[in-house]
């Protein structure tokens, strides 16, 4: 879910960081897509991966050329979220997760699923939208959402236990 990179990240790099969801970059850290350079083509899924998260005409200036690029043009792209000091990208990465984990965990996972089911567009897109409110009754019902109002209205931190 939440992933830290730091150094040289190349081809199955990017690809492994291209399948999380938060990712956090030290200031140092260089990118390069580089199989075109090899005589081949990126397999792990960059192909499908990058052009979504970056738009086609970012994603294809590095896939064609194989090109390094560094972490603000990495930030800029959206392959990272944030670029931070070399040497506290694995601390700001594990505070997010701590953050994420703080959360509700039937929100996160119908979070999740609502924003890839999306994310695959077309009809997929549809019936993400067609499942919004059957899955929030479905979270109302959950003693996790009467925890989170209830720690609102008493204006406290909620403890959460998945049910």
């Amino acid at each position: 879910m939440v992933g830290a990179v730091h150094g040289k990240c190349l081809t199955l790099g990017i690809e492994l960081l291209l399948a999380l969801d938060i990712r956090v970059a030290a200031s140092d850290a260089t990118f390069a897509q580089i199989e075109v350079q090899r005589g081949i083509f990126p397999f792990g899924g960059a192909t499908l991966r990058f052009p979504q998260v970056a738009g086609w005409g970012n994603a294809m200036r590095y896939l064609l050329t194989g090109d390094e690029f560094g972490a603000h043009e990495a930030l800029r792209l959206g392959l990272v979220q944030e670029v931070v000091e070399t040497g506290q990208e694995l601390n700001r990465a594990i505070e997010l997760a701590e953050r994420v984990a703080a959360q509700a965990p039937l929100g996160i996972q119908a979070t999740l699923a609502s924003a890839r089911l999306a994310a695959e567009g077309g009809e997929h897109f549809r019936a993400a939208a067609d499942q919004l409110m059957p899955e929030v009754m479905r979270l109302f019902a959950t003693d996790d959402a009467r925890e989170g109002l209830q720690s609102f209205q008493e204006r406290r931190p909620a403890t959460f236990s998945g049910k």
